[in-house]
């Protein structure tokens, strides 16, 4: 299965959640559904929950998600 593409479905606007990246179409910020799939949430639930949100809308949130983290430099915390 090939990967979402982000930025077909992720938004950032400064009038909506302060900057804060949401899915294109909806005020749902990508925070609430990577966190609500950490919290162990399944799609279908999120889904149930926010029923306009696809299956590839959760997973472009993810998509963001880890693009984020990889393009973003990490330093160790002193002990």
């Amino acid at each position: 299965m090939a990967r979402v593409d982000w930025q077909d479905y992720v938004e950032i606007a400064p009038d909506i959640h302060h900057g804060e990246p949401y899915i294109k179409g909806t005020r749902i910020p990508v925070s609430v559904i990577v966190g609500s799939l950490a919290d162990g949430m399944t799609f279908q639930e999120i889904q149930e929950a926010y029923p306009q949100l696809t299956t590839d809308a959760i997973r472009a949130a993810l998509a963001y998600a880890a693009e984020i983290l990889h393009d973003t430099l990490y330093a160790p915390l002193p002990a």
